[in-house]
This record gives C-alpha cells, structure tokens and sequence, in this order.
C-alpha cells in the first residue's frame, strides 16, 4: 500500500516546469477571485459569509504545496482586502455582528501550521528558538484561557496571538528561498500601498456608503471620526485606522528598497493617505524606521534615501495646505506638542497608571479570550480595550507565558540588530527597521495581534532569513 507521505511527496513533485505551475497557481486565483464576484453580483452575497472563508483555505492549501512564493502574497492580500469585501456584503446583505468571513486571513495564515509542525524538531539547532518561546508563551495563554474563560473567544483569541509566530516561522525556515521572498514582498506592499492608499483618499473625499455602515454599526465612530465626506480617518480597506497605520508605515518604509515607474504614484497615494489616517503611533514608528535605515546602509544609499524624502517632502508640503487636508492634518500634528490637553494621550497615561500594577501582579494570566466582559447596564458583550501591547501580554499571559514570549521578541530584537547584512541588502535594513519600530509600538498599542503581528513578527523573520541566506553563501565563497 501506498504511504501517505509517498502520495504527499507525489502530489509536490511533478513533471510540470516552474511556468506551468505559476501559470495553473494564476488559474486558481483567477478563479477564486471570479467565485467571489459571481456570489456577490450574482445575487449571492449571502453565501460569502461561508463561501468566502472556506474557498480562501482551499487556494491557501494549494498555493501552498504547489507555488509556495505566490501563497506569500496570496496570505497579504488576504488580510488587506478582506475587511473591505466584508463590508460590502454587510452593505448589500444587512450587518452581520458575528464577522463571519473575517476568519479567512487566519484561516489562510494556518495552512503554515504545517511548516511548524514539520521543523520543529530541528527548530531550535537552525535559529528558531525566538518562534519556539513565542509558541510555548501563546500555548499557555491559551490553557489557561479554556480554564476561565469561554471557548469562542479563546479561539479567536489564539487565532490572533498564534498566527504571526507560525507565518514568520514559515518565511524564516525557508531562508533558501529568501531572495524570492524577499522580490516578492518588495511587489506585494508595492501595489498594497498604490492600491490602498488610493482608495484611502476616495474614502476620505466621497466617505461610501459600505465605510459609513461599519462605522456607525461597530461605533468606531467614537474613535475614527463622523461618517461625514472629509470627516473620516482614513482605514481605506483594512477594518481601522491602527491596522492601516501599520500596513502604510510598512509599505512606505519598504519603497525606499524599490524601483520602478510605480515608485512615484504609489507614494503619492500612499504618504496622502497615511497622514489622512491620523495614526500619531504609525507616524512615529515611521520616522523611527528611517531613522535606523539611514544608519544602517552605506553612504551612497544614505544619500539616495535622503534625495528622496526631499522629494517627497517638496511635493507634499503644498497639498498641506490645501483645505480641509490642512485642518485634519495640522490639527493632528499640533497634538504632538500639547499631548497634556490630549484626551487619547491621557486615556492612555490613565490606562498605565491604573493598570500596570495590576497587570505586573496576575502571576497567572486570565488567559486568551479574556478581553470580553458583559454590560452591567445593557447586557451587552462588549471588548475591553487595552492600549498597551505591554499590559496586553501580562494581562492575558501572565508571568509564565508573558516571560518566554517576550523572551522570544527580545532575543530577535538582539540578534537582528547585531546583522551586518544590510549595508549590502538594503531590503534587509528595511526589514530591520520595521521589526524594531512595530517592537517599540507595543508600548501604547497591541501591535503583536492579526495583521500588525504579522508585519512585526513575519520582517523580523525575514530579517533572520537574510542572515542566515547570506550566512550560507559565504560558506559557499
């Protein structure tokens, strides 16, 4: 009888060449992306709800084992798009609160599971041991999580930890592939920002329809502005404005490692619309990651990176003054010198005060799925909201599993910042720099949850991956 891993190893290695397989893994998309449009302009738009996530894992499985570069980008767009196809079912079909298709990024980013389970056995003899303390610390929030707290959101709740330490195990075990990667994510946060960015300025200007429910439905209206044309942060096809933040700060950082006619446009939409978002954190994680590419690359690249934040400055400046871009914008960078009249930064300095101590002293965690909690008053569910990546470990980790996964950060932050690596692979700086500024973020925003915690831990990741790439290739010298 044939073995499983023999039909396994059979269904991988075929007869086809690399342009036959790219060209079927195209073919699958293509049709994934035509079931998508046909339930929706087909008068099924209810069906997405199940449709939607079920067909992503299907694709993601595929892509997978068969064209394992175009599952990198496949998982991006994933996380980018899907809270925009949401809310256009939800505007055609009625609001659902139980966010049913936003399951198929975490479902898309499981299929990497496999890559876990396969190397972790040799995981820490090959440099992965950050991934191995990070798993060990999200498994013990999530056992004590089934003890206090309900199974639903225990799930969720593990869903959100474990799925960027299993993606940025993935991207690092396959180091040998790191050049690739490496072109590939360059392409993906390329078109991410021209595409995003762009609508981010149409939502801003025309505030849709579809953006106006959501906002009104989740009352995130308290905290991303009135569903009023030029009266909105901007989120653009993320599901909030800290999320897009993160995925603007990230491709912008990313551009200056590109080139290409798309350089331009992609900028233009993307610095509009990241400064329309009015993301204070992201901005300052930005000029935080410049700030360590410029001293991490040569001369030459310094200068050219320099030439163009000039550029981008002189083209930029005028649009600031152009109403109402310049109240939003103004108003907002103004609030960097008064934060003592901020009310986010003092409901941030208030939420430290009150819960550090608190948060310092749970030896044992509450545990995943502990960020809910029942109105007294109402009745109603509500999530409780902890503006502290920091406090968020402790709270729902503990001790015993805040140790060994902030262990696993540090140990990361360490090494990648000891590489040489990038004075020569300017990408390499960039992912660097991107790593270390979601990293520093977590001080005033849980940034190591859904798709930040994909961007922290999947380009520190890659930042490993070079090392280890480039490691290999002097041994070879």
């Amino acid at each position: 009888m044939i073995s499983k891993q023999i039909l396994f190893n059979s269904f991988l290695q075929t007869n086809y060449s690399p342009e036959k397989r790219s060209a079927q893994a195209w073919i699958v998309i293509a049709g994934f992306i035509l079931l998508t449009a046909t339930c929706y302009f087909g008068g099924a738009a209810n069906l997405l709800r199940l449709v939607f996530p079920a067909s992503s894992f299907v694709v993601a499985v595929f892509l997978y084992l068969r064209h394992p570069i175009l599952y990198i980008g496949f998982t991006w767009w994933i996380w980018f798009l899907t809270p925009f196809l949401t809310r256009l079912v939800d505007y055609r079909i009625g609001w659902d609160p139980t966010r049913q298709m936003m399951l198929a990024p975490y479902l898309v980013v499981l299929v990497t599971i496999a890559s876990f389970i396969k190397y972790l056995p040799g995981a820490v003899r090959q440099g992965g041991l950050p991934f191995v303390l990070g798993f060990i610390g999200v498994i013990y929030g999530f056992l004590v999580g089934l003890i206090f707290n309900q199974p639903v959101p225990v799930i969720r709740g593990l869903l959100d930890w474990l799925s960027p330490i299993i993606f940025a195990f993935h991207l690092f075990i396959n180091w040998r592939d790191y050049p690739s990667y490496r072109q590939h994510i360059q392409r993906v946060f390329l078109w991410c920002v021209l595409i995003t960015g762009a609508y981010g300025i149409y939502q801003f200007v025309v505030a849709p329809e579809w953006d106006k429910l959501w906002l009104i439905e989740s009352k995130m209206f308290t905290s991303s502005g009135n569903p009023e044309p030029f009266e909105m942060r901007v989120w653009s096809t993320l599901h909030s404005p800290g999320p897009f933040g993160t995925v603007m700060q990230t491709g912008l950082l990313l551009l200056f490692t590109s080139s290409g006619p798309l350089i331009f446009p992609a900028s233009a939409a993307g610095y509009l619309s990241f400064l329309l978002s009015r993301v204070r954190t992201s901005w300052g994680g930005w000029l935080l990651g410049i700030i360590i590419i410029l001293g991490s690359v040569k001369a030459r690249i310094q200068m050219r990176l320099i030439m163009i934040i000039l550029v981008m400055a002189m083209c930029f400046v005028p649009l600031l003054n152009i109403e109402p871009i310049s109240e939003v914008v103004t108003t907002r960078l103004e609030s960097f010198s008064n934060l003592e009249k901020d009310t986010s930064f003092q409901d941030r300095s208030k939420s430290y005060d009150r819960n550090l101590n608190l948060a310092l002293s749970t030896a044992l965690g509450n545990g995943l799925g502990n960020i809910w909690k029942v109105n007294e008053k109402t009745g109603q569910i509500e999530v409780i909201v902890i503006d502290s990546g920091i406090l968020d470990m402790f709270f729902t980790l503990g001790w015993f599993g805040a140790i060994p996964y902030l262990g696993g950060l540090l140990l990361m932050l360490f090494s990648v910042s000891n590489y040489t690596e990038g004075k020569l692979d300017s990408f390499v700086s960039a992912a660097r720099a991107i790593g270390i500024s979601s990293c520093a973020q977590l001080i005033i925003y849980s940034g190591m949850l859904s798709v930040s915690g994909m961007i922290m831990w999947g380009f520190l990741a890659m930042a490993m991956a070079a090392h280890k790439y480039y490691q290999q290739q002097g041994m070879k010298m």
